[in-house]
């Protein structure tokens, strides 16, 4: 039987504005200690060393190239926290060095690279995790509690999607060193799955009992971003005058095994509000982020909507019920990304498999290159590849824990 660690040796690869918050989250849950810092600009591993060292800890080194830090530098774990692009390629590396991997969210560039992270997984008995915070939503974790429970009877729709205002963000990328500005300049597709497809796919049971079947997306124009340099850069800014890529509004309709639809949308190219666009209709109930909706039959009126957050309280998460009853703090979008992250480290020491493992990472990122694809064909429908050779018909539980997000397991709360 394997011995819990105490202690895990931390690795960081990516340490721009989120990669410093997320080390400096992650130095705040016991027993987790900084080995190493990396980014390709000096200033910004400096920093992440820094960090460390502000938090009581030796100074770690710091490198350029993950790769000679995985190779002079013993870890347990490693953050990946650099562009979209690069994650993969860095998990696979660290990887095949024994080292676990924690990843940031972004899509994927080509299945592929999916199927490649997923048969090494396998090969070498490495865990990946993706850090989906939305998983750990106060919201998110209520409606699964409900959900497991029985209140929406039988799910058959679900919507999410990303909905966020980043004009700024993306266009600003060369001034800030952000990848997304490339992305959007070169690609066009749903670029952005996970922060809503997460908890969908947990709910509807993807890679255990269900799967995704395919896919079919659809982009708007691309006029939003275009507008925003007219009317916010000077006229001789590089960006002047340039043609994006990236539609303004991205809708991607997915298909499950079980009959299940999901509607996934992007929106990051035009002046709006904040949403996840959360929405779980079932047989019986349906809850809406967006107004925080909830319709329960046979209790709310016909046609009509009541306040979501009574049902919330009585249906908290025993999760989120101990972290409020703690009084652990609601940094890093109101904490889930404290508990996304203690879900990571509580994984590593245990050295199990962790809640959101190598096939619904592989899964989810997938949609990004399948979107992509889907556009490219004028909306035409792609076959979603089976990441786990079929073992989502009959897969073994994920393993019991407070973080578990195929099931809930209140014995282990007190």
């Amino acid at each position: 039987m394997q011995t819990e660690k105490t202690e895990i040796r931390l690795g960081v690869v990516g340490l721009s504005w989120r990669g410093s918050f997320l080390l400096g989250e992650l130095l705040g849950i016991p027993g987790v200690r900084p080995y190493a810092m990396c980014d390709l600009y000096a200033d910004r591993a400096e920093g992440g060393a820094d960090i460390a060292q502000r938090a009581g800890f030796e100074r770690p080194p710091v490198f350029a190239d993950y790769r000679e830090m995985l190779e002079k530098v013993p870890l347990d774990a490693v953050l990946i926290s650099c562009g979209w692009t690069a994650h993969l390629p860095v998990a696979r590396a660290a990887m095949k060095a024994g080292v676990y991997v924690g990843m940031e969210v972004g899509g994927a560039t080509s299945v592929q690279e999916c199927f490649e992270l997923v048969r090494l997984s396998e090969e070498t008995g490495v865990p990946c995790m993706l850090l989906e915070n939305c998983c750990y939503g106060r919201d998110e974790m209520a409606v699964l509690n409900m959900a497991k429970k029985g209140v929406f009877g039988e799910i058959v729709h679900c919507g999410c999607g990303y909905l966020h205002d980043l004009r700024d963000e993306i266009c600003l990328g060369r001034e800030n060193r952000h990848y997304r500005l490339d992305n959007y300049l070169c690609r066009n597709g749903e670029n952005y799955p996970t922060h809503g497809i997460g908890p969908a796919a947990k709910l509807l049971g993807i890679n255990r009992g269900n799967r995704f079947l395919s896919l079919v997306s659809f982009a708007s124009k691309a006029r939003g971003l275009q507008d925003w340099v007219k009317h916010r850069l000077p006229a001789d800014h590089p960006l002047a005058g340039r043609t994006f890529n990236q539609g303004d509004v991205v809708t991607t309709l997915l298909r499950c095994a079980n009959g299940e639809t999901v509607q996934c949308t992007l929106s990051t190219c035009s002046p709006r509000p904040y949403s996840r666009a959360g929405l779980v209709q079932g047989t019986r109930a349906m809850w809406a982020e967006e107004g925080r909706q909830f319709h329960l039959d046979g209790k709310t009126p016909p046609h009509e909507r009541e306040a979501f957050d009574p049902y919330r309280d009585e249906y908290e998460h025993p999760l989120w019920a101990e972290y409020r009853r703690l009084g652990v703090h609601e940094a890093g979008h109101d904490g889930m990304d404290y508990l996304c992250l203690s879900a990571f480290v509580e994984s590593v020491k245990r050295g199990v498999q962790p809640p959101i493992d190598v096939y619904d990472t592989a899964t989810w990122m997938a949609i990004t290159a399948l979107s992509e694809e889907s556009i490219a064909l004028g909306g035409a429908p792609v076959a979603f590849p089976d990441f786990t050779s079929g073992a989502w018909i009959c897969r073994e539980p994920a393993p019991e824990s407070k973080y578990a997000l195929d099931r809930v397991c209140e014995g282990l709360f007190q």
